[in-house]
């Protein structure tokens, strides 16, 4: 994926693998210009309601998130060993493509810019998986991405039920379904290592901001887009309701 494989963050330890999982992060260059220093801090007024800093920061996770489990659910329904990870690599795919799309359609309209690449932190998952094999790269992979959406699962809980704005609205609430069911498909592989998935979530260490933070997108490059699959036939969560203007 481009980056050092001893790159910072590996203390993850599931079995003899060591990985790092934190929770992710982005800075104000990336998002509405000249923003706030606290989360709850209004950076926007948008006809759509206010935009706080959380309420940026959310969407770009959303973004990012995509940009290293979409090409991991690819890796993982080529190489996983049982039906289930393959299961799990199709839900991957369609659910965040699915989210991606939302992502870019709602970001220009709040003045957000989105990034086209993951952070380091997040491409090391990635080179993380893709240097094991067989069982090892199965459990790797899905231990992985259980602390993760663990991780996102309560950020996503904070901004729906604080959020003025019916974009950010809307795109917690697809979210939240769709990281639930990735969660779920996730479960079933019975792959889980329960207690230290919880332990990662709850307690991560803490890495230099560089490592958490999506690389700013050159000017004038397109968008990546997450290509749609509707040839794998899952069925992923709709998007609820329709975002409303401010009065």
């Amino acid at each position: 994926m481009g980056i050092s494989q001893k790159t910072a963050g590996s203390v993850f330890v599931i079995g003899g693998l060591t990985l790092t999982v934190a929770a992710l992060a982005y800075p104000a260059m990336l998002g509405v210009e000249n923003t706030a220093t606290t989360g709850d801090r209004v950076i926007a007024n948008t006809r759509y309601g206010p935009l706080t800093e959380a309420d940026r920061d959310f969407v770009v996770k959303v973004r990012a998130a995509g940009l290293w489990e979409y090409p991991l659910g690819e890796m993982v329904m080529e190489r996983g060993t049982t039906p289930a990870m393959k299961e799990a690599g199709e839900h991957l795919i369609v659910g965040h493509a699915g989210l991606d799309e939302m992502s870019r359609k709602i970001a220009p309209e709040l003045g957000i810019t989105l990034p086209n690449q993951a952070s380091p932190q997040q491409q090391q998952f990635v080179a993380t998986i893709d240097s094991k094999a067989g069982k090892e790269f199965d459990s790797t992979a899905v231990n992985i991405m259980r602390v993760t959406h663990g991780q996102i699962y309560s950020t996503i809980a904070k901004i729906r039920a604080s959020t003025q704005n019916s974009m950010v609205r809307q795109l917690a609430n697809l979210a939240n379904s769709t990281v639930l069911d990735h969660m779920t498909i996730l479960e079933n592989t019975g792959m889980v290592n329960t207690d230290q998935v919880n332990f990662q979530q709850t307690a991560p260490p803490k890495l230099p901001q560089e490592e958490m933070t999506p690389p700013a997108p050159q000017p004038g490059t397109p968008v990546t887009v997450l290509k749609p699959r509707p040839d794998l036939n899952v069925k992923t969560p709709e998007p609820t309701g329709k975002p409303t203007t401010s009065q």
